[in-house]
């Protein structure tokens, strides 16, 4: 924690000169993008794998008609295609989960008033006026919205932008998936991932609203920065 606080705060340093008092915010960000880039080869190989499962309908629908009802054999008989053409049904996850220790560490760090020992001197930054240790309800509990409430509008605007245009991309993927009969019968929990998926956007608005200020900056980043991801990889 005192290593990644250390990082933070040079960040922070660096952007100064720049930035002033948004300054740890704006590393927030940066440090965000830092990690985006460094997930981002895990991206393309998802999307790669999109395609890889798209071209390989026609095989799978041959496999429909030889097993007919048999759902348990047209399962097995799908994953040991996946399998054998080294194709994972679930490999888009990959990059989100590989985010999360990230995210953890930026809400522990501003969560907490101490580190390593000492006062938390990154609880004394903000982002125009609102702390970035602060939380959502601690603004309406203040009495008022104010500048620091602003900022967390605006975070919701930008969130619940990128939320419905993730959402009708996603409906469309599924929509495709249902009808070339990807994933729904074939392949075991991948049908109720897809049906779920789409609504799973408009989480992000409630992570924002209860997390610290600092972590709702890299949620809102890293989603912005796959909404444009996606819409890159997945033309």
């Amino acid at each position: 924690m005192s290593a990644f606080a250390g990082l933070v705060e040079h960040l922070a340093d660096l952007l100064q000169p720049f930035l002033h008092a948004s300054a740890a915010a704006a590393a927030i960000v940066l440090f965000t993008a830092l990690v985006r880039l460094l997930v981002h080869p895990l991206s393309r190989a998802a999307a790669r794998g999109q395609r890889a499962r798209a071209a390989l309908q026609p095989r799978i629908a041959e496999l429909r008609k030889r097993h007919g009802k048999d759902q348990e054999a047209l399962q097995k008989a799908v994953l040991e295609l996946h399998a054998e053409q080294k194709v994972s049904p679930l490999s888009g996850c990959l990059p989100g989960l590989l985010q999360l220790p990230a995210f953890f560490l930026l809400y522990h760090l501003f969560s907490n008033s101490t580190i390593g020992g000492h006062d938390n001197g990154l609880l004394s930054h903000d982002l125009l006026g609102a702390p970035l240790g602060g939380r959502w309800g601690d603004f309406l509990a203040g009495g008022g919205l104010g500048s620091a409430g602003l900022v967390y509008l605006a975070l919701f605007a930008v969130v619940a932008v990128v939320a419905t245009f993730n959402f009708r991309r996603a409906r469309r993927t599924a929509a495709v998936a249902v009808a070339v009969g990807e994933g729904d019968q074939q392949v075991p929990g991948v049908g109720a991932v897809t049906k779920v998926m789409p609504y799973l956007s408009y989480f992000t608005l409630l992570t924002v609203a209860v997390v610290p200020l600092a972590a709702a900056l890299y949620v809102v980043t890293s989603t912005t920065w796959s909404a444009v991801e996606r819409a890159v990889l997945y033309r």
